[in-house]
């Protein structure tokens, strides 16, 4: 039976990617963000741009392109700093709001195509493509894989789903703290300290 991956390189390639997707950044912080400011409905096109702006910047690293952005300083430094400085405004914008509804899509600039486009200003999108491609793509347990093509795609369908899964998971944490949010200034104070956040992770991918 032909095997695209051995198991114990697959649980690895998950076990990384969970890591990965899991741990807080730009776009939980904003899956949150438009989840407990607008509900669970009208945060579901961001959480379908994410795994697509994913799989395009694997399909790029995988096919020997994406591989400039990390090597080239200037390419790299264009990414994050102008990532940073979106996040930084987004941040800005959310702190602002304390009434339910005030966010929207328009107002955030978080339209299903930007948030396919914010994902290549995020440095951790490139170096995690790139750290897929030479780990689990080029390479296959130490040697050059032969099949590169084969895990190109499986590691697409795996990245893509956790980065679904992830933005997901925390639409649903901040949908269902919402009604809690309606009471008093509670809303302000989640908002700032998701802005608080995002602008940390903005400037920590400065330093990635």
């Amino acid at each position: 039976m032909y095997e695209i991956m051995s198991l114990r390189e697959l649980i690895a390639l998950l076990v990384f990617c969970a890591a990965m997707t899991f741990s807080p950044g730009p776009n939980t912080m904003l899956t949150t963000a438009i989840a407990s400011n607008e509900g669970l409905r009208k945060v579901i096109p961001f959480t379908l741009a994410v795994p697509l702006g994913w799989l395009l910047i694997l399909l790029i690293t995988g096919l020997g392109i994406g591989t400039l952005v990390v090597q080239l300083p200037i390419l790299r430094w264009f990414i994050q700093i102008a990532g940073c400085a979106y996040l930084l405004w987004l941040a800005y914008l959310l702190s602002r709001h304390h009434h339910l509804k005030t966010i929207d899509s328009s107002k955030l600039q978080i339209t299903f195509g930007k948030g396919v486009a914010l994902q290549f200003l995020n440095i951790k999108v490139w170096l995690l493509a790139v750290t897929v491609t030479s780990t689990w793509i080029i390479n296959a347990e130490g040697q050059t894989s032969i099949n590169q093509y084969d895990r190109l795609v499986l590691a697409c369908f795996v990245v893509m789903f956790f980065a679904f899964a992830s933005n997901f998971s925390y639409a649903l944490v901040g949908s269902l703290v919402r009604n809690w949010l309606l009471h008093g200034k509670r809303l302000l104070i989640f908002n700032r300290i998701l802005a608080s956040l995002l602008a940390a992770t903005a400037i920590w991918t400065l330093f990635v």
